[in-house]
């Protein structure tokens, strides 16, 4: 169905961009890898020529471009360059690009207090700029082609405020690139097809793994979900136009009943992805309304207790944690861990990884601490007690976190040490 075509997909040196692509290639199509890894990365796989490789052996022709979207001369050359290898076929003027796939993105998961100018900065170019650049560039040579597509990988507007409090500069850079989407579909329409497409679940890539750490691919589908789901909106007529569109759902309504084949651990259970109202705690029967989460609830009435809880689920946990530290978890770790928990047995708890043997208990650390997580004290059981995990408690917007992130993520680790005596 795509044979022929050209697509210009920014951020395809690999992920999610890199999937698309060898799909497209698959029917024979051109792709333009638009993306700036043109030497290998220390801790990513791929760059521009690798993923071009991979595109000709899989039958597509791939036209490798050095893009940074940050700087638009670099998307206006690829985008010429694209059109004089493209654009003419057999003395045939064509189009030059038929598709454009804005996935290049940037995410930095931190407070507004914990956001260095820099990373806004970062994330506004490379998402809203970014996009809103390349859509610009390509758009005079999309409104000729006979079925033109700008698909952006961005998330349906969920104005719930849980998905603004924990990373407010990522939320506003990501809905930008969706607020792309409603103001180009209307503005083209009839001329070219502009959607989003967002997964259910959290999606295998190496980004994840700098993010969530070893063992986070358990929770995570392939890439290959979505490069189906894209294929399907990019195949559909530029009627077609204005949608949020969530990869599984679509692909239910196209007849895919087996979802098993998409997992990295089918059976496992899987982490939803940003922006979606769903309930990820195991242990939950509802998940909450919009006006606010039950985690938001219980901080509004937050214990400001002095004096440590002589029992309950919190005391007891940390009793437990306080007997399993050894002189190697504090060796490996070398981390202070400080806890704010709302609730019943709320109040100021700590977990020193640091100094000495090691120490667990109530009130404000020995040392300053190198994390500090904020919870209610019910969440925080679950998660020391193995219901619920900690990546899918921050992305649920049940945790907040400041501080150093690798230590956040060397918790995850430690806890499953911890969960067999609790």
């Amino acid at each position: 169905k795509l044979a022929g075509c050209t697509l210009f997909i920014t951020g395809a040196s690999r992920g999610i961009g890199k999937a698309i692509a060898l799909k497209a290639a698959k029917d024979g199509a051109n792709i333009v890898v638009a993306a700036k890894t043109a030497e290998p990365h220390p801790k990513l796989p791929g760059t521009i020529y690798t993923a071009a490789a991979e595109i000709e052996a899989a039958g597509g022709k791939a036209l490798p471009c050095i893009v940074n979207v940050r700087e638009e001369q670099q998307i206006i050359n690829a985008v010429e360059k694209a059109v004089k290898t493209f654009g003419v076929k057999r003395l045939i003027l064509k189009p030059g690009i038929d598709i454009l796939v804005n996935n290049a993105s940037a995410i930095s998961l931190t407070g507004t207090l914990e956001t260095e100018t820099k990373k806004v900065n970062l994330m506004m170019d490379v998402n809203v700029r970014g996009t809103y650049l390349t859509s610009k560039t390509c758009l005079p040579y999309l409104r000729k082609s006979k079925n033109p597509h700008i698909l952006n990988l961005s998330p349906p507007m969920n104005m719930n405020p849980m998905w603004f409090k924990n990373h407010c500069a990522y939320t506003i850079s990501k809905y930008g690139m969706s607020m792309c989407v409603l103001g180009m579909a209307e503005e083209f329409r009839g001329e070219v097809a502009v959607n989003a497409l967002w997964p259910k679940t959290a999606i295998h890539t190496a980004a994840m793994d700098m993010l969530g750490g070893s063992g986070i691919e358990k929770q995570c589908r392939k890439t290959d979900i979505l490069a189906d789901a894209a294929y399907c909106i990019l195949t559909k007529p530029k009627s077609f136009t204005g949608n949020f569109i969530i990869d599984e759902v679509l692909l239910r309504e196209e007849g895919v009943k087996d979802f098993d084949v998409y997992a990295i651990a089918p059976g496992h259970p899987l982490m939803p992805d940003f922006f979606l109202d769903a309930e990820i705690d195991m242990t939950a029967t509802k998940p909450e309304s919009h006006g606010a989460s039950q985690t938001f609830k219980e901080e509004k009435k937050s214990s400001e207790s002095s004096t440590a809880p002589a029992s309950g689920p919190v005391a007891e946990t940390f009793r437990v944690i306080q007997g399993a530290i050894s002189k190697e978890f504090v060796r490996s770790t070398q981390g202070v861990f400080q806890f704010e928990l709302s609730g019943e047995e709320g109040g100021t708890w700590y977990i020193d990884l640091k100094t000495n043997d090691g120490s667990a208990g109530f009130g404000k650390p020995p040392v300053t601490a190198n994390v500090v997580m904020s919870m209610s004290s019910g969440d925080f059981v679950k998660m020391f007690t193995g219901k619920l995990k900690p990546t899918m408690a921050f992305m649920s917007g049940k945790l907040k976190i400041k501080g150093n992130m690798a230590l956040a993520i060397k918790l995850e680790k430690m806890l499953t040490q911890f969960n067999s005596k609790l």
